[in-house]
């Protein structure tokens, strides 16, 4: 058995670098001590992971758990860092002061998905979606009211503890094409659209632009991604919960744990923005553990136009959600294959940004939210259902014949929010 765990455990560290020091994700064994397995190969137990058997050490060698003399370790991973790398732009829109605060509720993605009629069906009360994202705006006036507790996992570990310097991701899932592409969204003809009220609003001014952080990342992520969740289903609470600093930097654990909290906190859906290029046990264990406590969990597919699937968004039982335009074709910074599930819009999205700021940008960040409003308001008409994510795919549109290069590799096909409530599919 030992001769056994020693192999597979070299067979995992021969497929990764090995620093003097690392910050490592052990699964132990029923009834094994992690003070006791830190001590023997020289580390220290630096968290652990509340109802399971995960801890997070600093050993001087992940390699040398290989070698660990006793059968208490059952896995052992590198504890990935997951890093912001701003790839997109966002626009800063002025609006009137007079504005009500969920104007952008009407933008034309929203009416393409008519989310605009689902909330006259149902508007999500009673569920919970949590968003495990970077530092959300409370004070943004679109917030006011949607918010519930959360939690901060970036206040809580304090800025001593350095985030490692091995990237295997990029969380913000904000696409590099330029926002207001206007070759693949004519979004301000204003004979199709006359949304934005150029004598009421200042739309993209320059001037504002340098309002963007650019030392920092992470900013207005997490309150653009609320913004678009208290539009969708304005009666749901949004649970923020904060895992990204803002550098942008977290790590697997962290992402565990939030899963996690969220679920015991009483979340019904997860959202995640983010992704990560390699496969965290730890991540897809706390997704099962989601989903077993019937909690709908959404992610974004990715902005690298590649069929490649990142994580989480291609764990088992998670909705995948690919980014399209206005007139239904894939986003050209999308990603596609079998791990989507259903299809969103993500070009040219308006939301909430902070300092009580609206902001335009692109993403598959931002179509994940539009299928976690919808979630929130599925569970708000079936209180107790487990099916939420099979009602999403049978609502939705097929779009393949607009997207001839891309036939079966979109989902279920672009989402319609009335057709989910109404229990309907279209299969043209």
């Amino acid at each position: 058995m030992r001769k056994l765990l020693a192999a597979l455990l070299l067979i995992v560290f021969s497929q990764v670098t090995v620093w003097a020091s690392d910050e490592v994700i052990v699964e132990l064994a029923p009834n094994a001590s992690a003070s006791v397995v830190a001590g023997v190969v020289g580390g220290e137990v630096l968290d652990s992971i509340p109802g399971t058997s995960h801890v997070l050490m600093k050993v001087p060698s992940a390699a040398a758990l290989a070698h660990y003399p006793q059968s208490g370790v059952v896995r052992v991973e590198l504890n990935d860092t997951v890093k912001l790398r701003p790839t997109g732009s966002m626009g800063i829109l002025k609006t009137s002061a007079s504005k009500n605060a969920e104007w952008y509720a009407q933008q034309p993605s929203f009416k393409l998905v008519r989310a605009d009629g689902a909330v006259h069906f149902f508007r999500g009360r009673g569920v919970v979606i949590a968003d495990i994202n970077a530092r959300v705006d409370y004070g943004h006036h679109a917030l006011i009211g949607h918010l519930t507790g959360g939690y901060d996992f970036v206040a809580e570990r304090g800025s001593g503890n350095a985030s490692l310097n091995q990237s295997s991701a990029s969380f913000l899932d904000q696409s590099s094409a330029g926002f207001l592409d206007q070759s693949s969204a004519g979004f301000l003809d204003q004979s199709t659209a006359a949304f934005l009220d150029q004598s009421t609003a200042s739309f993209l001014d320059q001037s504002s632009a340098g309002f963007l952080d650019a030392t920092n990342p992470a900013h207005g992520h997490g309150t653009f991604c609320a913004g678009l969740i208290a539009a969708v289903a304005p009666d749901a609470m949004i649970m923020p919960v904060r895992v990204f600093d803002d550098m942008g930097n977290t790590d697997a654990f962290t992402i565990a744990r939030a899963i996690r909290y969220a679920v015991q906190h009483g979340a019904h859906v997860i959202n995640m923005s983010f992704g990560m290029t390699s496969e965290s046990s730890v991540v897809k264990q706390a997704i099962k553990f989601a989903i077993e406590h019937e909690v709908a969990v959404v992610a974004s597919a990715g902005n690298n136009n590649t069929n490649v699937p990142q994580f989480p968004a291609a764990f088992k039982d998670v909705m995948a959600v690919a980014a399209t335009d206005l007139t239904d074709k894939k986003a050209t910074f999308s990603n596609f294959g079998n791990s989507i599930f259903v299809d969103a819009p993500g070009v040219n999205i308006i939301s909430a940004y902070p300092g009580g700021y609206y902001a335009i940008a692109s993403g598959t960040s931002f179509s994940a939210l539009f299928v976690a409003g919808e979630a929130a308001l599925i569970r708000s008409a079936r209180q107790h259902d487990d099916e939420t994510g099979k009602a999403v795919a049978r609502g939705t549109v097929n779009i393949d014949s607009k997207n001839p290069g891309y036939a079966h590799q979109l989902g279920s096909g672009r989402i319609d929010m009335v057709r989910a409530l109404q229990g309907k599919n279209d299969e043209n």
